[in-house]
């Protein structure tokens, strides 16, 4: 069965201040795959994540996800979740109505499905503490909820294990394997080959504005 690319780059360019980041960069990702960009801090690897999200649009080239060409009237990629910082969240509110609040944008998402992604990253929905007391790896579990509430076929998480002990690491690697399971794919960055490698489908490495295969 030949499998279909449901996300493709094409000839992207992104500057910032006349420093070229992303140079006629191009990439394809199948469907039903674990893929993983690696690089260090300042690589381009978060600012070509943010253009495949439409947070950043690019100075050339084209985005399209699902058959759909980003860019103009199309402002978040389809059945796309994404989960790149936790700097969205409410601090005073708890978990739940973190999520809540966010649902009701979309007005899709069911309470049911909100208590079910939260216990699915390891957390309580009936939690009653605010989030600013949770550590940097609860809330990275959260952020990860948030992205998985409206089911999307596409999952795009920046480092994804920052503030995760090895057991939340673990978890986190179980969680993906389920996920790809269940027909859903999953593009992440990294700065760890060693931990990608134990897990991913694939890997890239992000240097000098291109992207190298692993």
């Amino acid at each position: 069965m030949t499998m279909q690319n449901i996300l493709e780059a094409i000839n992207i360019s992104k500057s910032f201040r006349q420093k070229e980041v992303l140079k006629n960069l191009s990439f394809s990702l199948q469907e039903n795959t674990i893929v993983a960009i690696c690089g260090t801090n300042g690589s381009g690897k978060l600012v070509f994540m943010r253009v495949l999200a439409v947070l950043v649009l690019p100075d050339s080239g084209k985005v399209t996800v699902f058959g759909t060409t980003l860019g103009g009237k199309n402002e978040f990629p389809p059945f796309t979740g994404i989960h790149f910082d936790n700097s969205g969240l409410l601090l005073t509110e708890t978990a739940r109505n973190n999520l809540l609040l966010l649902a009701m944008v979309s007005n899709i998402v069911s309470k049911e499905r909100i208590d079910e992604v939260i216990r699915l990253v390891g957390l309580d929905p009936a939690d009653k503490r605010p989030v600013r007391t949770y550590s940097t790896g609860m809330r990275q579990r959260l952020g990860i909820a948030q992205a998985l509430m409206e089911d999307p076929k596409l999952l795009m998480l920046d480092e994804p294990t920052t503030g995760l002990d090895f057991a939340g690491q673990d978890w986190f690697h179980d969680l993906i394997q389920k996920l790809q399971n269940q027909g859903k794919t999953i593009l992440i960055t990294s700065h760890s080959k060693e931990e990608i490698a134990k897990f991913c489908n694939l890997a890239y490495e992000m240097a000098g504005g291109q992207l190298r295969k692993l």
